[in-house]
């Protein structure tokens, strides 16, 4: 089966943004969805920032003030506290157009440091520093469990069904409506 143009293609901006819209208009399924993001780019982001430290490339090094290792679970901890007081106190979670980008700055912030924190779940399980041992192993158990609830909440929407059609040339991305279309 031969693949559609780019110009129809999941990978056309133009899809991407009307899959966007078409499935995503509701707050609430933009926010578990930009959360979804946050998650799994902030967890990728810091697996490969301690692979790096460890490996001594690159600019990064573990901060550690006074002699005294910070882990990044601390600021994972850190931004839950801001996020969950911000959501008590009733910001960041509009549904009005105008204020829709406190929202999604909030549900990405929120993805973002729960990844942090549960990247170091066997740390906070064990009350030791374990993360590149085998009880490490319980902190990616943890990130795939968490994980895997912030997809399937995602999967209740027809979105990854229809990226896939699109993806796979089963369905035609002119079906969707498309801004801009002459």
């Amino acid at each position: 089966m031969p693949l559609p143009p780019i110009s129809r293609s999941l990978l056309s901006p133009r899809v991407i943004g009307a899959l966007y819209r078409k499935h995503l208009s509701d707050p609430r399924q933009e926010r578990l969805f930009l959360g979804n993001v946050g998650f799994v780019t902030a967890f990728a982001t810091v697996r490969g920032i301690t692979h790096a430290i460890r490996a001594n490339r690159g600019p990064f090094r573990n901060i550690s003030p006074g002699g005294h290792h910070i882990h990044h679970m601390t600021f994972g901890i850190l931004g839950l506290l801001v996020t969950g007081y911000a959501w008590n106190a009733q910001l960041g979670i509009g549904t009005n157009p105008a204020e829709r980008w406190g929202s999604r700055a909030s549900a990405v912030g929120y993805g973002m440091a729960s990844a942090l924190t549960l990247d170091e779940f066997a740390l906070w399980l064990n009350l030791q520093d374990d993360y590149w041992t085998k009880q490490g192993r319980e902190s990616i158990d943890a990130v795939v469990i968490f994980g895997s609830l912030l997809f399937l909440a995602l999967m209740n929407q027809d979105l990854v069904r229809e990226a896939t059609l699109i993806a796979s040339g089963r369905r035609d991305a002119r079906e969707l409506p498309l801004r801009g279309r002459t």
